[in-house]
């Protein structure tokens, strides 16, 4: 039987492309976004589970990043409707986002070099009544609170093994440490989803491995997770649930120990490599297919804005 007729305890009825879950905690319907004549996301309908870890896989430019971008308040998209905890997300600037409990880390870490880590982390934390106009001339309003922020922060730094950084400058960080910092913020905000984009790009084999077992650790502490990732061994140790997306499109869904047979994502993911386990490759492998893809996916749009001109 095909990943796309199999059940899952996460999902209503049969596995596809767009396949209602049974506590979906994002959902997405007819969401575009283009850039000209280039439609980098045309999703139909998707859904993330709750309470679960979703990997979000694909070639390059099969849309991941943007369609993240869009979720979050970082993009506009040309049209549709995305909810999240069923209230709509349309229209709501990406601070507002984060508040209601959708946090993101980015690929490029986006960390302060020139404040140290604790004051990156503090940086993390919500409805700081410090940070208003009038309470910041008077300390007792918010030193209270300053200090359980204070106290949270360095709960996460020792819980990443970032606590020996404490008062160091975050830009004397290696590039899996910032890795690190930046997942620990966005913690300092409680949030409900924490989304992920390529959290083991440039780290260190040595860190790969608390990456991993930190993420693990989000859903052990009632968090949802969804991640964008091209490490294929990292989809199938972790993930719960795997969507691909493929020129914009989700055009496969399902567990990861069936996702990788998928034909549709044999094909979308590899192209002419059709005989190919993902599984059985190396990310360097991996890698050079994802670029061959990218560039043959770059002649088509080419050939086909000639076509229209």
């Amino acid at each position: 039987m095909s990943s796309a007729t199999k059940t899952h305890h996460l999902v209503q009825g049969e596995v596809g492309p767009g396949c209602a879950k049974v506590d979906p905690i994002v959902v997405a319907d007819a969401v575009k976004r283009q850039f000209g004549g280039l439609t980098a996301v045309d999703v139909a309908h998707v859904e993330i589970p709750r309470g679960a870890i979703t990997a979000l896989i694909g070639p390059n430019g099969a849309g991941k990043t943007t369609f993240f971008n869009l979720l979050t308040g970082f993009d506009k998209p040309n049209e549709g409707t995305w909810s999240f905890e069923g209230q709509s997300l349309a229209g709501v600037p990406a601070y507002k986002v984060a508040r209601r409990g959708m946090v993101r880390t980015f690929q490029l870490t986006k960390s302060l070099g020139r404040l140290t880590v604790l004051q990156n982390m503090l940086l993390g934390a919500t409805g700081q009544r410090g940070e208003r106009f009038f309470s910041a001339f008077w300390s007792f309003l918010w030193k209270g609170q300053e200090q359980e922020n204070i106290a949270r922060a360095d709960d996460l730094l020792a819980r990443f093994k970032l606590d020996a950084k404490r008062e160091d400058f975050a830009a004397s960080l290696s590039g899996g440490q910032r890795k690190l910092l930046e997942m620990a913020r966005a913690l300092m905000s409680k949030p409900t989803l924490v989304m992920l984009d390529e959290p083991m790009a440039g780290v260190n084999p040595a860190l790969t491995q608390s990456l991993l077992d930190h993420v693990l650790g989000l859903k052990a502490d009632g968090m949802s997770v969804l991640f964008v990732e091209h490490d294929m061994h990292m989809v199938r140790h972790i993930s719960d649930w795997v969507i691909v997306m493929a020129e914009g499109k989700v055009v496969a869904e399902g567990p990861p120990e069936s996702i990788m047979q998928d034909q549709a994502v044999v094909d979308a993911y590899l192209g002419a490599h059709h005989d190919t386990d993902l599984g059985t490759l190396t990310n360097q492998e991996i890698q050079q297919i994802e670029e061959e893809a990218a560039e043959e996916l770059e002649e088509i749009v080419a050939a086909r804005e000639e076509d229209k001109a």
